[in-house]
């Protein structure tokens, strides 16, 4: 059956196994530049205020949300959502998250290309996510009881993960560019300088990895299953 070939095994757990090293890597990185405070004793909140303001944006709100590492832009109600460590913490790991929050809110008021071709695509890949989620289980099934049907199964599977794997590698640009303006603004406005820099700057490199390995893993997966098809059509 295919949901138990041994390769799909191999690269589901290399993966895995990275994606712990990268995301465990991250969470010590924001506790350790946690423990720095920002010398003006600004919040996330302010840091992510006045980035907005600076760059004329009026019409977005900074709110606080539960969770770790739950910092997010919305863009349907425009609202830049910081994690409660984030809001209210005033250290270095707060202003690079709240700083890079506001680059996606700086990223839809100039509607940064590849933002706007993400959020196209969100509703597509949740639609394909939803659909490769039962296709697993039909390609298991159709390995057991139905071989003939597999290569239509994973015809239909590899265009969702194509859809999905095209949504992973849009997102690279989307994260790096968010990033890159606010250690922009972050070295002009001297909220962060030297030492605190590059350590926002750290920061927010393994914050970028967490979707690079995703990007890789989704790759990945498309190939193989590519690969599959194109075995089973020479059988």
């Amino acid at each position: 059956m295919m949901y138990y070939d041994p390769i799909l095994l191999l690269i589901s757990v290399v993966l895995m196994i990275v994606g712990l090293i990268v995301s465990s890597t991250l969470k010590r990185k924001f506790y350790e530049y946690s423990m720095d405070p920002l010398p003006n004793g600004m919040s996330g909140k302010d840091v992510a205020e006045k980035m907005l303001k600076e760059n004329g944006i009026y019409d977005v709100k900074v709110i606080s949300v539960e969770g770790e590492l739950t910092d997010h832009y919305n863009p349907v109600n425009k609202t830049v959502n910081l994690s409660p460590h984030v809001y209210y913490g005033k250290h270095i790991s707060a202003a690079a998250v709240a700083a890079h929050e506001c680059g996606h809110a700086i990223q839809h008021a100039t509607a940064y290309n590849m933002l706007m071709l993400r959020s196209q695509l969100v509703p597509v890949v949740q639609i394909s996510s939803t659909l490769m989620n039962v296709l697993v289980i039909g390609l298991a099934f159709a390995g057991a009881m139905l071989p003939q049907m597999l290569n239509t199964f994973l015809l239909i599977f590899i265009i969702g993960q194509s859809l999905v794997t095209l949504f992973s590698l849009i997102t690279l640009p989307v994260e790096i560019d968010a990033s890159k303006r606010a250690l922009n603004w972050l070295n002009q406005t001297s909220i962060l300088y030297g030492e605190q820099y590059n350590k926002a700057k750290d920061a927010l490199k393994w914050a970028a990895y967490t979707y690079i390995v995703a990007a890789i893993g989704s790759v990945a997966t498309l190939l193989y299953y590519i690969w599959r098809y194109t075995q089973n059509n020479r059988e």
